[in-house]
């Protein structure tokens, strides 16, 4: 018999033996060791676009108003000065503000202020974007 029938066969086998190992590694560790290789994979531009298609559609649908105001502040550019993303940031919708906030919060918090006014405008922001809790008393006296 001809070896060359077994060629696809070899290739099939091991696509999904390198699936499976990928598929392994995400849940291993809550994906511990999966993540240097996608961010190593990450470098090529057709599987960094792909990547970014799958995490797009991945917030959409855990949290919408997440992923439209990402959108309306991706529209701003990567290095936006600092009017320009107060403008994107006031375009958002309260909920969406709120999504943004919990994330930026997640995720290791909002960069530092470089001053003491913007560092107030942020807590500020970030009390009145807090849902308070059903507990609170906040202004009655006993």
């Amino acid at each position: 018999m001809a070896t060359w029938l077994f060629i696809p066969l070899i290739i099939v086998a091991t696509l999904v033996v390198l699936v499976g190992v990928l598929i392994f590694l995400g849940r291993f560790r809550n994906g511990r060791y999966l993540r240097p290789i996608i961010l190593w994979l990450n470098k090529i531009p057709w599987l960094s676009r792909q990547f970014q298609k799958v995490s797009q559609a991945a917030i959409e649908k855990q949290n919408p108003e997440l992923a439209s105001a990402m959108r309306k502040l991706q529209r701003v550019g990567p290095n936006p000065d600092q009017k320009k993303l107060t403008q994107a940031y006031h375009s958002l919708s309260q909920e969406e503000r709120r999504a943004y906030q919990e994330a930026l919060e997640s995720q290791g918090g909002m960069p530092e202020a470089p001053n003491r006014q913007m560092r107030r405008a942020q807590q500020r922001q970030s009390q009145v974007n807090r849902p308070r809790s059903s507990g609170d008393k906040r202004g009655k006296k006993r």
